[in-house]
C-alpha cells in the first residue's frame, strides 16, 4: 500500500437475517451560468415516499433485491437544465434531503442520485456544499453512492464524501437509468460483502469540451468510453468513470476527471492514470458530432439539399443543456431566408418560450392573425441576438399540456410537458411557442404537429436525441449564439483554473496527471 494511501475503514458484512437500509435521495440539474434564467423550486419536481422509489425499477417488488434491501425514500428533487439555482431554493431542498436522513434512522447506505453540474447562487461548488451536507447528516459510518452525469464537475472536495461514484458512459445517454442501477448495485454488493471503502483514485484533467465535441457515437470518446467496462472488469477494480466537465459553468471545478475505483490502491492509481493520459493525448481529436456552420449557412445548406426533413440544432439556446430556451434569433434568421419567407421552402421551429405569447394566442384562437413579440422573456438585454422578434402570422394550433409518452424517464420535468404550447405560421415557417421551458426530443414532445410534413425541422437542442437522430434524413450543427454556446472562447469565462485546453493550446506544458488516492 502506497505511504500516502488512507486506510480503508471495515464494514461488517449484511447479517443473513437482516435487511439492509440504503436511502435515496439528491438534487439534479445541469446549470449555465451564461443563462439570464434562474431556477426557483416551482422548476423542480420533488418526489418523496412511493412516488420517489417507483423513480426505479429495482426498488420494486419484482427486483431481485426486495428481500435483501429496505429502500428508504428520501427526497429527490429534479430539474429541466437552466440558470444557476437561487440560494432559497437550494437552502430549501439542501434542508429537507438531510432532514429526512436524520429522520430515518441509521442506514448502511445511500444512493445519492446527482447531476454533477449544479450551479448555486453563491456557491462555487454545489455538489461539493450538498454532499458535505449529507455526509454529515449521514455520518462517517454510512457508504454513500453517487449516480452522476458524465457532464458534471469532480472536484477533490467533493469526491472525498463518496465512497463510491460513476457516471454514464454513453452520450447522448441511452444509459442514464443503467447508471443509477449500476451505483445501487454496486452499494449492496459493498455492503454485503463486508469489505467496507474502497480506494478512489481521483485526477483531474485540464480539458474542458462541450457535450457536442465529446458523443460516444464518434471517436475519440467512443473508444475512451468503451474501455471503462473492460478496466472495470480487472482484479481489484469496483469502478471506472470519466468526466466531461460542465463546459458553461464558470468554476475551478469545471473539467475533465477520472476516478477509478478499487481495492488495490495501485491498481487504482494505474489505471486512472492511463485514463486520465488517454483523455489527454486525445484532446485535439474531440469534433462536433454534426457538420457545423453559422445560422445563415446551416439554413441555407438545408433549403437546397433534397433530403427531407432536414434537421438543425439550434444549439446556443439548448434548455436541455441550460439554455433560456428563449432566444428568437433562429427564427429571424429562418424568416430572413426568401424561400422560407416566402413559403416555398416550409420548416418548423419548436419551442421559443414565451408565457405572454401563448396566452396572446389562446385569447385570438385558432385562424386569427396574431401580431406578437416573440421571445426575450428573461434572455433581452444579454446581447443583439437576445432580443424580440416581431412576428406577424396566423395563430395554427394550439395544445394544452401534452401527456408523456410511455415509456419515456419517470420523474423528470424534461418529459412532464412545458404548459400550452401554440403554433403560429408566417410563410413558410410555423414556430411553435411554449408557457414553460420545454425540449422537443420525441415525436410526442411535438404534439399533433408532424414534424414529417415539414422540409425542415429546426429544434433548440445539441446533438440530436434518438428519436430525432433516427428522423433526420440529414442534419446541421448551427453554431448559434446563447447561454449555452458551442464557441467557448466567446463565451468569456475568467474563474476556470488556467491553464486549461481549449483557452490555452500552443506552448500548453505537459501536465501533471498523476491520481490522488482518496
Amino acid at each position: 500500500m502506497p505511504p500516502s494511501a488512507p486506510e480503508p475503514s471495515a464494514a461488517p458484512a449484511a447479517s443473513a437475517t437482516r435487511r439492509l437500509r440504503i436511502g435515496i435521495g439528491g438534487m439534479a440539474i445541469e446549470s449555465s451560468q451564461f443563462c439570464p434564467h434562474r431556477s426557483v423550486y416551482e422548476d423542480f419536481r420533488v418526489t418523496r415516499g412511493a412516488e420517489l422509489l417507483a423513480r426505479y425499477t429495482w426498488t420494486g417488488p419484482d427486483s431481485d433485491l426486495v428481500e435483501r434491501v429496505e429502500w428508504v425514500p428520501l427526497v429527490h428533487a429534479v430539474s429541466l437544465p437552466g440558470g444557476p439555482v437561487e440560494r432559497a431554493t437550494y437552502d430549501r431542498i439542501k434542508s429537507e434531503l438531510t432532514d429526512r436522513i436524520r429522520e430515518s434512522g441509521p442506514l448502511d447506505g445511500l444512493v445519492h442520485d446527482i447531476h454533477g453540474a449544479m450551479s448555486v447562487v453563491g456557491l462555487t461548488d454545489a455538489e461539493a456544499d450538498l454532499t458535505d451536507a449529507v455526509r454529515a447528516a449521514t455520518g462517517p459510518d454510512t457508504l454513500i453512492s453517487a449516480a452522476m452525469d458524465l457532464h458534471g464537475n469532480v472536484s477533490r472536495r467533493f469526491a472525498e464524501r463518496l465512497d463510491l461514484l460513476t457516471a454514464h458512459r454513453l452520450a447522448p445517454h441511452e444509459d442514464a437509468w443503467e447508471t443509477r442501477e449500476r451505483a445501487a448495485r454496486k452499494l449492496v454488493e459493498r455492503l454485503e460483502s463486508g469489505k467496507g471503502r474502497p480506494y478512489r483514485a481521483w485526477v483531474q484533467i485540464p480539458v474542458l469540451l462541450p457535450g457536442e465535441k465529446t458523443s460516444t457515437r464518434l471517436e475519440p470518446a467512443m473508444s475512451l468510453y468503451g474501455r471503462l467496462s473492460s478496466v472495470e472488469a480487472l482484479d481489484g477494480v469496483v469502478d471506472a468513470a470519466i468526466w466531461v466537465g460542465y463546459a458553461w459553468a464558470d468554476e475551478e471545478r469545471c473539467r475533465a476527471a477520472v476516478v477509478v475505483t478499487a481495492d488495490d490502491p495501485g491498481q487504482a492509481l494505474h489505471q486512472a492514470q492511463l485514463l486520465a493520459r488517454r483523455y489527454w493525448d486525445a484532446r485535439r481529436d474531440f469534433v462536433f458530432v454534426g457538420p457545423t456552420g453559422d445560422a445563415d449557412d446551416c439554413i441555407a445548406r438545408a433549403v437546397a439539399s433534397r433530403s427531407r426533413p432536414f434537421l438543425i440544432s439550434d444549439s446556443g439556446d439548448n434548455p436541455t443543456a441550460g439554455g433560456a430556451g428563449d432566444l428568437a434569433y433562429m427564427l429571424g434568421r429562418l424568416l430572413a431566408h426568401e424561400d422560407l419567407a416566402s413559403g416555398r421552402v416550409t420548416a418548423l421551429h419548436p419551442g421559443i418560450t414565451d408565457p405572454k405569447a401563448v396566452t396572446a394566442c389562446f385569447a385570438a384562437g385558432v385562424g386569427a392573425e396574431v401580431t406578437l413579440r416573440v421571445g426575450g422573456h428573461v434572455s433581452a438585454g444579454t446581447g443583439p441576438y437576445a432580443e424580440p422578434y416581431e412576428l406577424t402570422g396566423t395563430v395554427t394550433a394550439l395544445e394544452g399540456p401534452p401527456t408523456p409518452a410511455a415509456g419515456t424517464p419517470r420523474g423528470n420535468p424534461a418529459y412532464d410537458g412545458g404548459g400550452r404550447t401554440a403554433a403560429v405560421t408566417r410563410g413558410g415557417v410555423t414556430v411553435v411557442l411554449t408557457e414553460r421551458r420545454k425540449p422537443f426530443h420525441t415525436r410526442a414532445d411535438f404534439g399533433a404537429l408532424d414534424p414529417l410534413g415539414y422540409d425542415l425541422v429546426v429544434v433548440k437542442i445539441g446533438y440530436l436525441e434518438p428519436e430525432l437522430y433516427a428522423m433526420a434524413a440529414d442534419w446541421l450543427l448551427a453554431l448559434t449564439p446563447g447561454g449555452v454556446d458551442q464557441d467557448l472562447l466567446r463565451l468569456g469565462h475568467h474563474k476556470v483554473r488556467r491553464p486549461l485546453y481549449p483557452f490555452d493550446d500552443e506552448g500548453f506544458e505537459d501536465p501533471d496527471l498523476t491520481p490522488v488516492l482518496l
